[in-house]
């Protein structure tokens, strides 16, 4: 008797671990179990995962609760309380984690903990309707951000031999990407069972990550060969350590193809913010042939992340190959697709621009981090990853805003949406091309 129970034992508790095992194997090959670059895959794949439940629980109380009319002003309000304040606030946290270089791996522990808490007090707000909501995901994506920045200032510390840095955080993004799928439909479950109950998964969610942030290396900690980005553009500011008397920190170091780079991506983000709300508001007035709202909905999420998850991929085998000229065709790309879907508007041009959209980004955004990686001296690079990614989430506010106030007209919308990456693309053209053709040589990465 005791055999079999313990046969029965074994079988069902082999699926699981064989998973883990799966998982932890994918996650550590290459030499990324050595450096500690897979427990960062796994933070992120953990940070991820709550972010999607906090975002059904949000998206389940601003958004779909109500009628349509109602909800954009809801939505309105919620960019008005909580976005308007970030971007503020925003620019200064960068600056601020690059003061607390010796403390990472507790800055990504508070993170993933200050987010455990806020769901708690996010769900007694949804339960209540307490204005409470408002403030809590303001903090909420304030932590997000921490989380982020120093994650971007971590990966060049765990970079497994003859790894390049965009190839690392191609991997982290694509285990983020892959959580996210993963979490989303159990967050529509655990809210079918009742509206608080997608941010008590994100409450266990965070603590677990509260944990694992600790169990990255110590070398995360170490600041050794690092400085902080300055305001000039001279040779001898820009390839020179921190200097008394210097102007404080910016973008200007970077040098001009990142700069270019990072205006295309602003772009693309400002692009995918205008989509997000745009189409929510558009697609639940007006679902695709056939569908209910909640299903044209998920049909367009699935394909902007099925073409977020393609274009890390491709980014991960394109390594750094002429950044400048993927970043330029992945914008080409995006916005042909953007011109013949206001053309020719139609349930399927939406998803397939969704799609595209997200290509581009990943694609473009992993191309910036290779010209980061090439163009920025190692004693800048943490600093310059933590402004871009500032500016980045500024200009997905603003497409944001845009998106909302727009009438809920198809071919209107997607011709704004073209004219967005237009705008873009041609004020960066010019450079990007010329700094191809005099790129300069690969740096050293950091040791």
């Amino acid at each position: 008797m005791r055999g079999a129970v313990r046969s029965v034992g074994r079988a069902l508790h082999l699926p699981v671990t064989g998973t883990a095992r799966g998982i932890r194997k994918a996650t550590h090959a290459h030499g990324a179990g050595e450096s500690g670059l897979g427990k960062l895959i796994e933070l992120h794949a953990v940070n991820g995962a709550g972010d999607v439940m906090i975002t059904v629980a949000l998206a389940s109380t601003v958004f779909f609760s109500v009628p349509t009319d109602e909800a954009r002003g809801r939505v309105a309000l919620y960019l008005a309380i909580t976005m308007a304040p970030f971007t503020v606030l925003a620019p200064v946290i960068g600056p601020l984690l690059d003061r607390l270089p010796h403390g990472r791996r507790a800055a990504m522990a508070g993170a993933m903990l200050a987010r455990a808490l806020l769901a708690l007090i996010i769900a007694g707000a949804v339960a209540g309707g307490s204005l409470e909501l408002y403030p809590a995901a303001l903090g909420v994506l304030v932590a997000s951000k921490a989380y982020g920045v120093v994650r971007s200032a971590v990966v060049p510390r765990l970079l497994p031999p003859r790894f390049s840095l965009v190839k690392a955080n191609s991997r982290v993004t694509l285990a983020g990407l892959l959580a996210t799928g993963v979490a989303a439909p159990i967050g529509a479950g655990l809210h079918a069972v009742g509206d608080p109950w997608p941010l008590y998964g994100a409450f266990v969610i965070f603590v677990a990550g509260t944990f694992l942030s600790f169990s990255l290396p110590p070398k995360v900690d170490s600041a050794k060969g690092e400085d902080v980005a300055l305001l000039a553009a001279d040779e001898e500011h820009l390839h020179g350590p921190l200097r008394k008397g210097a102007k404080r920190p910016g973008l200007r170091t970077v040098g001009p193809a990142v700069t270019h780079a990072l205006g295309a991506n602003a772009a693309l983000r400002c692009l995918s913010g205008f989509l997000i709300f745009f189409l929510a508001f558009l697609l639940r007035e007006h679902p695709l042939t056939g569908e209910s709202a909640a299903v044209s909905l998920g049909i367009v999420g699935v394909a902007a992340g099925a073409g977020n998850a393609l274009g890390t991929a491709v980014g991960s085998w394109l390594r750094s190959r002429a950044p400048e000229i993927i970043i330029v065709a992945a914008v080409a790309l995006v916005l042909g697709t953007a011109i013949v879907a206001a053309l020719f508007f139609g349930a399927f041009l939406v998803a397939v621009l969704a799609a595209v959209a997200g290509f581009g980004q990943a694609l473009a955004k992993l191309s910036l981090d290779a010209l980061i990686q090439r163009d920025v001296p190692e004693l800048v690079r943490t600093s310059a990853f933590a402004r871009s990614e500032t500016l980045l989430q500024v200009a997905w506010v603003f497409g944001g805003a845009v998106g909302i106030v727009m009438p809920l007209n198809g071919t209107l919308g997607l011709v704004v949406a073209a004219v967005i990456v237009a705008a873009g693309w041609l004020a960066t053209l010019r450079g990007l091309l010329g700094s191809a053709r005099h790129g300069t040589r690969p740096r050293p990465r950091v040791a």
